[in-house]
């Protein structure tokens, strides 16, 4: 990581905007998003992520601000020892573009403390030329000469000392944010990250199979531990293609070609009515109520939008009268409780049917849930516990409806 860089992350994380960072700074966008980007594989964390447009600091991008702090303040004091400062304070143009790399810091200090290149040389494991190229750099960047060359060594000057307290300040700081990035790491290459569609509620097959996949994966003693989140398909897309995620249960596999996926089951897509409501068709279900569904964003808010744009009447169409949401108990709770109708796959609406009506299409859409995974061994052997557990509940709950159909009948 570059100094600059990380002067670049504190302001994204102060003023949440990228374009705002990049005005100050007078740099491109794309230079911005690229320390961010940076700087998230360095610590082994997500600090931003987009929602409705606009950028959004996570959690976790708190300890890091506050860990960039000391750094920002000896970045400030680099450029008063660079005579980059005015009477306004730092230069904060220059701050953002400065060249001097960690490494370059970390190589300084190595000199310093061993009095000599050739002992630094050999305890970097680095050739004495090549450090004494860096060493020179960061003179020339600095206009400061840091270092006396003696035939016993080299000996810091007067500002080669100011340097090494400024230095030392940032490697230190950095190191503290370091070490909890390294073990985030050793967390991260142990544990298998599963995520799924966002599941209707506790008694959904989708919370189901993935109690499942726990219980039985930790009996085993595994010694990758799992954790579990849910998302849109577009977003498990991602995330599975960045490497965020291992498996992915989801409603659409389109656009990840380059994963193994295999079917969980097939199903059908239904209207989820109001309990007290009378109407017997789709059209007239549509009409009469407010609609909620998923997002164009999954895969069956994509197919939901598709279909009532072809089936139901234009009044309906008007953006005030459908409301988009990714969040499946939310949807439940508007259709159960204030009178909208809504789209599910059948096997996520039959686990509520106590909650809701069920109406069929008047033509039967059909739709499938898939899980894809990358090359990981256990990514594969937990695919296969959720495929397994995806069969035994669906049947399940297969019999307990036609249980209570003889029963009714």
């Amino acid at each position: 990581m570059h100094l600059g860089a990380l002067f670049i992350i504190r302001h994204v994380l102060t003023s949440a905007s990228i374009r705002e960072t990049a005005r100050s700074f007078q740099l491109s966008p794309s230079t911005v998003s690229a320390a961010i980007r940076n700087a998230e594989t360095e610590l082994a964390m997500k600090l931003t992520e987009r929602a409705s447009g606009e950028l959004v600091t996570l959690i976790a991008s708190a300890g890091v601000l506050e860990g960039l702090e000391p750094i920002t303040v000896a970045i400030g004091e680099l450029c008063q020892f660079a005579g980059q400062a005015g009477a306004g304070g730092i230069d904060e143009a220059w701050a953002a573009r400065i060249p001097v790399k960690i490494g370059a810091i970390e190589r300084f200090l190595e000199v310093a403390d061993q009095g000599s290149i050739n002992r630094a040389a050999r305890r970097l494991h680095l050739g004495q030329p090549q450090l004494s190229l860096q060493l020179a750099n960061l003179e020339k960047f600095l206009s400061r000469r840091l270092f006396e060359r003696q035939a016993q060594g080299s000996v810091l000057t007067e500002e080669g000392r100011r340097a090494y307290q400024i230095f030392m300040a940032i490697s230190q700081a950095w190191n503290d944010l370091k070490s909890a990035a390294d073990e985030r790491y050793r967390r991260t290459a142990r544990s298998l990250r599963i995520g799924s569609i966002i599941p209707t509620g506790s008694e959904s097959w989708v919370a189901r199979c993935l109690g499942l996949l726990v219980s039985e994966w930790n009996a085993r003693r595994s010694n990758n531990a799992i954790s579990l989140v849910s998302m849109t398909a577009d977003d498990l897309r991602e995330a599975l293609k960045s490497g965020r995620i291992d498996v992915a249960i989801l409603d659409s596999v389109f656009g990840l070609d380059d994963f193994r996926h295999r079917e969980l089951l097939q199903t059908d897509m239904v209207v989820i009515a109001p309990p007290q409501s009378t109407e017997m068709t789709v059209a007239d279900l549509v009409a009469g109520h407010a609609i909620c569904m998923p997002s164009p964003r999954t895969g069956l808010g994509h197919a939901a939008m598709a279909f009532s744009h072809e089936r139901a009447p234009d009044r309906r169409l008007r953006s005030r009268d459908i409301t988009a949401a990714d969040s499946l108990p939310v949807i439940v709770d508007l259709v159960a409780n204030h009178g909208y109708v809504s789209f599910l796959g059948r096997v996520s609406a039959m686990p509520i049917a106590d909650k809701v009506r069920i109406v069929d299409l008047d033509e039967a859409l059909p739709m499938s849930y898939h899980v894809a995974f990358n090359h990981r061994k256990a990514a594969a052997d937990a695919s296969a516990v959720i495929i397994a557990a995806a069969a035994r509940i669906t049947s399940e709950t297969v019999a307990k409806t036609d249980a209570v159909r003889e029963s009714a009948a």
